[in-house]
């Protein structure tokens, strides 16, 4: 087979986004101009390029144990008799049949990028018709688990994985829906602050709203489609990278690579296009009036939107390299943080930063004001995360027991300013180290450390009461957590990797983004 650098390209850029950089990915898509080929990426499963390198260095090692005789000789799989993960390794670098007769070149099958990467054989794989209806069934769990690994080269402890997860309780079938609806990975979902329709965000160019029953089903999606902007870059894709509801789930703003924010009435209309970004968009939030929308991408900018006129409010040029996340302290005043290790809190109305928090070594992922809003936590790729105060300069706590990048972070609905304010105040930190950690507030000291996940952990999210957290990971596992002493209560093993999970308002329901371009919704209700 031969591979173009379209097609190295491709595989790169999908192993970013399945390994959760995906702002670093959204950069190198924009610059390699991987939405401008022709690969059809639904063909092509997760894993795809860990596939390619574990088959590379396979049929490497054999010739070199063969011999200098055969390291000249082309590589002559039997596609037609063996899967080419099963495929004998000797036979991969001999030219003859299994019979022991000469291959006849003419008959040898050309290999495309998705031959290499499927694991079954091309006499018994479906037409490319079939392949595109059944894609989204395609996943990384067609990889034997003997061959992945985890973040550390390692190879995974199966057993030990199996045996510490075994208390836990298994979601029964009943409790579990599976929506099929997206054509490429879902990245994002969130539930309405006021009833059980859910909002999801794929690479697809769409969101869909989800409207639940209270038994679990469903009519078939209300679709977003995220058509061409005037005045927008047409350079860009269109995935739906950020999603948010305003706080009486009267209305949805959804975030897209061609840099336009798109607001939507919760029935599915376009209300407005808001087009000012002059690169991908990576972050949006409401404020709680729900009269201004702050966006963030990787033009360096946050913008403040006045959502009645669809006007920009004001600009904010004071980062310089790409804004990854916003969120709002108050009506008129948020944070920003950036890839270039700084934090600013800005107000409506001022032209320099009220606040600029500095003291992270590599660049900030994640941001969250605490329920109060007088606490701001923020995470790293310097492998820590940090809680500030507006009342000084440097940080109150320096939270540094992760040993990878941490991608993101949770306050829970607990403490002052909460729905729970009798309870305890924590913060969650979820990392590339694969585990979650929870953190006492007052002192900045961990109290548990939470272990199952065996490949980076992308999102937490808190329940509405706080006493128990979810966690979902590439390693395809959803877990919930108590917060009280951090034992594992209950799991899910989805068929791909999550990219996120959130709870519904009453805490009943618990969704969950794959990258098989499903959403998955969890009841937690008994029977």
């Amino acid at each position: 087979m031969s591979i173009t650098s379209d097609e190295v390209n491709f595989l790169i850029y999908r192993y970013l986004l399945e390994s959760g950089f995906q702002h670093t990915a959204f950069t190198f898509g924009l610059e390699s101009h991987v939405h401008q080929t022709s690969i059809n990426g639904t063909l092509v499963p997760p894993g795809a390029l860990i596939t390619v390198m574990q088959k590379g260095l396979q049929v490497w090692s054999c010739i070199m144990s063969e011999g200098p005789l055969f390291a000249s000789w082309p590589l002559y799989p039997q596609v037609s008799e063996y899967p080419l993960s099963l495929m004998p390794l000797s036979l991969a670098i001999r030219k003859q049949n299994t019979d022991g007769s000469l291959l006849d070149e003419k008959d040898i099958p050309h290999l495309s990028l998705v031959d290499a990467v499927m694991h079954a054989p091309l006499s018994t794989r479906p037409s490319k018709t079939k392949m595109e209806s059944t894609a989204s069934l395609q996943t990384a769990s067609d990889v034997p688990e003997d061959t992945r690994k985890n973040d550390g080269g390692e190879p995974m402890d199966v057993e030990r994985h199996m045996s510490s997860a075994a208390a836990a309780v298994d979601f029964h079938p009943s409790k579990v829906s599976i929506l099929q609806g997206h054509q490429s990975e879902v990245f994002t979902c969130a539930w309405s602050p006021t009833g059980d329709t859910l909002v999801s965000g794929s690479g697809d160019s769409t969101a869909c709203l989800w409207k639940l029953t209270q038994d679990g089903s469903h009519d078939q999606p209300i679709v977003l489609p995220h058509e061409p902007v005037g005045g927008a870059s047409q350079e860009f894709s269109r995935d739906v990278t950020t999603v948010h509801w305003n706080l009486d789930g009267t209305l949805l703003a959804t975030g897209s690579y061609d840099g336009v924010a798109r607001l939507w009435t919760s029935e599915g209309e376009l209300k407005t296009s808001l087009v000012h970004h002059t690169g991908p968009i990576f972050a949006l939030k409401w404020n709680a009036k729900g009269n201004y929308i702050v966006t963030g991408g990787v033009d360096k900018t946050a913008v403040v939107w006045d959502v009645q006129s669809g006007e920009v409010k004001q600009q904010f040029s004071h980062h310089k390299a790409p804004t990854l996340d916003v969120d709002w302290q108050n009506n008129s005043s948020f944070a920003s943080c950036s890839t270039d290790k700084l934090i600013h809190v800005c107000r409506l109305g001022a032209d320099r930063p009220i606040r600029t928090f500095q003291g992270h070594k590599n660049g900030v992922n994640a941001i969250k004001w605490d329920p109060s809003a007088t606490l701001l936590a923020s995470c790293s790729d310097d492998h820590t995360a940090k809680i500030w105060s507006m009342k000084q300069e440097s940080w109150l706590h320096n939270l540094h027991e992760h040993s990878g990048d941490i991608y993101t972070l949770q306050w829970s609905p607990t403490g002052p300013g909460s729905s729970n304010p009798s309870a305890n105040l924590m913060l969650a930190t979820a990392s590339f180290d694969s585990t979650v950690k929870l953190w006492e507030v007052e002192k900045g000291t961990c109290v548990h450390t939470l272990h199952r996940h065996q490949e980076p952990v992308y999102s937490i999210v808190f329940s509405p009461d706080g006493k128990l957290v979810a966690s979902g990971s590439f390693d395809k596992w959803l877990y919930i957590w108590s917060t009280q002493d951090g034992s594992l209560v209950r799991q899910y093993k989805g068929a791909s990797g999550i990219f996120e999970v959130c709870w519904n308002k009453d805490g009943h329901r618990l969704a969950a983004s794959f990258s098989n371009n499903t959403v998955c919704v969890l009841d937690l209700r008994c029977n």
